[in-house]
């Protein structure tokens, strides 16, 4: 029997707007932050992001750290989702 001990999984989706002109220097920014996926930069500055964490304090640390980034207009929250065993697909 395998008794290896799984944990859980926060993921979450933000909607964030930045300048045009300096998206993919805020989108390269980003993708320095542990856990934070940059999945589209469209050319009006939207981005569709998520982030992957292992407690909901770290998921808020991520986002504020995100909404304080230089060139960020707005940052929205738009899905969570709590994952008790993420390597288990439902």
């Amino acid at each position: 029997m395998d008794m290896q001990v799984s944990t859980g999984v926060n993921i979450s989706s933000v909607i964030l707007g930045a300048l045009p002109a300096t998206a993919e220097q805020v989108a390269a920014q980003l993708r320095q932050l542990a856990g934070v996926e940059v999945h589209v930069v469209a050319d009006d500055g939207r981005m569709i992001v998520s982030i992957e964490s292992d407690s909901e304090g770290a998921t808020v640390s991520t986002f504020e750290a995100i909404r304080q980034l230089p060139g960020v207009l707005s940052a929205s929250l738009v899905f969570h989702q709590y994952e008790s065993d993420p390597d288990e697909e439902a």
